[in-house]
């Protein structure tokens, strides 16, 4: 039996498409003993209630990632200890670092994506059945790539991937790719799927782009929450927007939002290691009553929590689409 999906109803006299927590941020930057901040991290349902690999930077800004649990996927014990990676389909790979995870279930196990640190960062890839023993794979990409975000599905018998090939930086660009497997060790086929915009088309946007959390497969198409970036004055500013892919041809979009959904205006978004940062890493839904949750990280440093009906931000993407 599955606890119940987090929830708060939208707010009185709001209109917002997707709304806060109220209580957020859910997990602060000093969740566990060691870290410095803990943000853009990954949770999925598992035996009765919630399991997550979280981002933990240590006091010493070493970037790592731990396994964590929850009952009710709002009040989380992390592990204090990283994740000891055993070898999966490969020999182990050496990394300098491991951020900004993601995992969805496909078939018997839980995959894990996250930003592999290989002369430069690529998309590291491992698995896990109980959340216990961790295994990493081959790396997908060739340095550099960031933001790897698996489907929950096979696609057409082959697994899929979104990412964001990217520099040995900050990349002050990036646009959204497809690649696909036959085994999750050899990747190819690459697809853009979609680019950063113009300035004058949506500003939000119009930076860089890269994939949020685990896409989710709607009546419509595969919803995708996304992070957009603008280069403002002050830096860049990472806003969440959402797009409708196509089901058999994800690399197609079908629909695509001009407005943002969620932009930084707390201080827990606004003020922090990097201001000015709402990043999504992952979501839960539950189709049949309609409510996604939606984790993001907060100014690189706290994880926060939003909200929403799936049919109104399908309704809003399609209504709003650039």
């Amino acid at each position: 039996m599955t606890s119940p999906m987090p929830w708060q109803d939208r707010p009185k006299n709001s209109t917002d498409v997707v709304w806060r927590y109220s209580e957020n941020p859910i997990i602060e930057r000093n969740a566990i003993p060691s870290s410095n901040s803990v943000f853009n991290s990954a949770v999925v349902p598992f035996e009765g209630g919630y399991a997550g690999v979280f981002r933990c930077d240590n006091k010493a800004v070493q970037m790592n990632l731990f396994a964590g649990f929850s009952k009710d996927g709002l009040q989380w014990n992390i592990e204090h200890d990283p994740i000891s990676f055993v070898a999966g389909n490969t020999e182990m790979i050496e990394s300098d670092y491991k951020y900004d995870p993601r995992v969805t279930f496909i078939e018997d196990r839980f995959w894990i994506t996250w930003c592999n640190g290989y002369h430069g960062p690529t998309i590291g890839i491992g698995y896990t059945f109980d959340f216990k023993t961790f295994y990493q794979c081959e790396n997908a990409f060739l340095p550099f790539n960031r933001n790897g975000v698996l489907f929950p599905e096979k696609i057409n018998g082959k697994f899929a991937m979104l990412s964001r090939p990217s520099d040995n930086g900050h990349t002050p660009f990036g646009d959204i790719y497809l690649s696909y497997s036959p085994d999750m060790k050899y990747w190819g086929e690459h697809r853009c799927v979609m680019k950063a915009t113009r300035f004058e088309d949506s500003a939000w946007q119009c930076t860089k782009i890269g994939a949020g959390s685990v896409p989710i497969l709607t009546k419509e198409g595969w919803l995708m929450f996304y992070h957009g970036v603008i280069n403002t004055c002050n830096g860049f500013r990472y806003a969440m927007g959402s797009a409708i892919l196509e089901q058999d041809r994800p690399d197609r979009v079908k629909y695509r939002t001009q407005p943002y959904l969620l932009t930084p205006q707390t201080p827990y978004e606004c003020m922090g290691d990097v201001p000015n940062v709402i990043f999504p890493c992952a979501s839960l839904h539950h189709t049949e009553a309609d409510k996604v949750a939606i984790y993001y990280g907060a100014a690189d440093t706290v994880v926060g929590l939003a909200f929403g009906h799936i049919s109104e931000i399908l309704a809003f993407t399609k209504e709003n689409s650039l």
